[in-house]
């Protein structure tokens, strides 16, 4: 029996292509800190090439651990937020929840990189920090807005994040704080 957060396979290639599209907006803040670790920009290739029919499935599940791995590689937090959105992206051919955890670990990463991007002594007004939940709000809103209706239909299949007893979307790290939030948001902009 499969998991109703796997999908089938055809809407795990549709997931795939919407959250590498999440994926490489943030990807830069990795790539800035570890130009020669190819491994997340790796994730984002291989994910396009899978949601458009070129990977097999089984290749794809067993290499899924390789991009996460990149997380160690940095220190910066906004940049190991990247690493870890292609990590999940990497884990859409097994399960197709992981590409909510992309977009909400991407989503973190922005916010992240946001709050660290202020001139040093910058007070409020010119030059301050933007509101890390306008930055928030703005990803997911982008997001939103790169769904396909047939993305949008592969998102609304999915069990609400906390609610399942395993998996991405289970009571694990993505059902907990900031990652937990967003993806409740986009979920809540998909259904509504």
């Amino acid at each position: 029996m499969t998991s109703p957060q796997t999908l089938s396979e055809a809407e795990r290639r549709v997931l795939a292509g919407w959250a590498a599209d999440c994926v490489e907006r943030v990807l830069p803040l990795f790539e800035s800190e570890s130009p020669d670790d190819a491994r997340p920009r790796d994730a984002v290739d291989r994910a396009r090439a899978y949601s458009g029919g070129g990977l097999d499935t089984a290749e794809e599940i067993r290499r899924r651990f390789h991009a996460g791995r990149a997380a160690s590689a940095v220190s910066a937090p906004a940049a190991v937020a990247a690493a870890r959105a292609a990590g999940q992206l990497a884990g859409v051919p097994h399960l197709a929840a992981h590409a909510l955890g992309a977009a909400a670990y991407a989503v973190r990463a922005a916010r992240l990189a946001a709050t660290s991007s202020a001139p040093a002594g910058a007070s409020a007004g010119a030059g301050a920090l933007p509101d890390p939940d306008a930055v928030a709000a703005a990803e997911v809103a982008w997001q939103l807005d790169r769904l396909t209706p047939e993305a949008r239909a592969a998102l609304a299949a999915l069990p609400l994040v906390g609610e399942p007893d395993s998996g991405p979307l289970g009571p694990g790290l993505l059902a907990r704080g900031d990652l937990a939030a967003t993806i409740r948001a986009i979920q809540a902009g998909v259904r509504g």
